[in-house]
């Protein structure tokens, strides 16, 4: 039951969340990795610390000259092998047999690191999120208050906070272009940060990662008396262990053990999900990284957006809009976007449309309203956003 408590605990990274006080900072490919893999990672570890699962995570048997906890405890601290699979028969399980005969080892050490690693990849996709949302300090929070969610407001309020949100971003035109680098600098981190951890999986494997999931797609296409299991191969479950000690003259004696390692049958299961998982998240956030390079350098997709997204104004308008404004305005109006229904943002984009002197339409009266905060208590907000 406490292997159910702690998973639950980690189910708060992939809820889906309608506070109406929650604004989104992000998009689907960012929360993919702060939110999904992160859980995934940390739900992974708990799995395999998880011992009432799969009982204890490696049992040897010897000879009888070595208590059973002290070989246990040695081989698991120190290291197990198994011997190359060269297609060998007449031995007791795959990656067994005489040391003599089969020539050089394969070291297995990795598996009393795998929780430690596992955990510390799950805080490594956790991270850009973190430094985008210190970057950020709240502003869509702030600029948003009163209009996200479906929430009645009194038709007053509304005007109002409408007519103070189009001020702002007037009063702060091409003034967020930092804010804008220091998000699609996280967006290129989380890029980076999956690729470098297909690879630090491979270093960690000792190599055998790049090629595991294809391998194993391989294995199951393959004839079954003929074929090698990759997943056994990379974790066995059954390997040897020797124990050195000092005879009653002297002499060492060396005790040669086999050891199952029921942790592996766990390990195998993940690290082919996570294979599968990392191919899949590279692709979709190199996808996204080449959406907003198009964002940054063409203006023409910033255009699009707006047409097609946000169903935004003529064409004239969208495109005067967009000449008038510059990257770091069109992802903060994006960010808005996703945070207030269509018809306000709409009425938004109308104003802010009306006040640059766009489209068709006659500029409206110059606002009389001093720029009071967007929101209302800024050190309230200041404290919460702390906490």
């Amino acid at each position: 039951m406490a292997v159910f408590g702690l998973a639950s605990a980690v189910a708060g990274f992939v809820k889906v969340r309608y506070l109406i006080d929650k604004a989104v900072i992000d998009n689907m490919v960012f929360r993919m990795h702060y939110r999904i893999t992160s859980a995934i990672m940390f739900l992974c570890c708990i799995l395999v610390t998880a011992n009432n699962l799969i009982g204890d995570p490696i049992s040897c048997i010897s000879d009888g000259a070595v208590p059973v906890h002290i070989l246990n405890t040695y081989c698991w601290i120190t290291y197990t092998f198994t011997l190359p699979y060269s297609g060998h028969k007449g031995v007791a399980h795959p990656g067994l047999g005489n040391d003599y005969d089969y020539g050089e080892k394969r070291i297995h050490s990795y598996y009393q690191w795998v929780p430690f690693m596992l955990f510390f990849q799950g805080l490594l996709f956790y991270i850009p999120h973190w430094i985008w949302k210190n970057w950020e300090e709240g502003k869509v929070r702030m600029i948003s208050d009163g209009m996200r969610g479906t929430t009645a407001i009194i038709a007053d309020d509304k005007t109002n906070r409408q007519n103070r949100l189009v001020q702002y971003l007037l009063d702060t035109l091409h003034m967020h272009n930092a804010y804008s680098f220091g998000y699609f600098f996280c967006e290129f981190l989380n890029f980076i940060n999956v690729v470098g951890n297909i690879f630090f999986l491979d270093t960690f494997l000792g190599g055998a990662f790049l090629s595991y999931g294809t391998d194993v797609v391989k294995f199951s296409n393959m004839n079954q008396e003929q074929r090698t299991d990759p997943m056994i191969e990379v974790f066995p479950r059954v390997t040897k262990c020797t124990f050195h000690k000092y005879g009653a003259s002297g002499t060492i004696q060396t005790h040669d053990a086999l050891c199952v390692l029921a942790l592996n049958i766990l390990n195998e299961k993940i690290f082919i999900f996570l294979w599968f998982w990392f191919i899949i998240l590279s692709i979709v956030s190199g996808l996204a990284l080449v959406y907003s390079a198009a964002v940054i350098l063409l203006p023409s997709t910033r255009e699009t957006i707006l047409k097609r997204r946000f169903r935004f104004g003529s064409p004239n308008g969208v495109e005067a809009l967009v000449r008038k404004t510059q990257v770091g305005d069109f992802l903060l109006l994006h960010l808005l976007g996703q945070n207030i229904s269509l018809r306000v943002f709409g009425e938004v984009l109308d104003e802010l449309g009306r006040r640059l002197h766009l489209g068709s339409n006659a500029p409206s009266a110059p606002s009389t309203l001093e720029m009071a905060p967007i929101y209302p208590d800024i050190d309230k907000f200041s404290k919460e956003t702390e906490t």
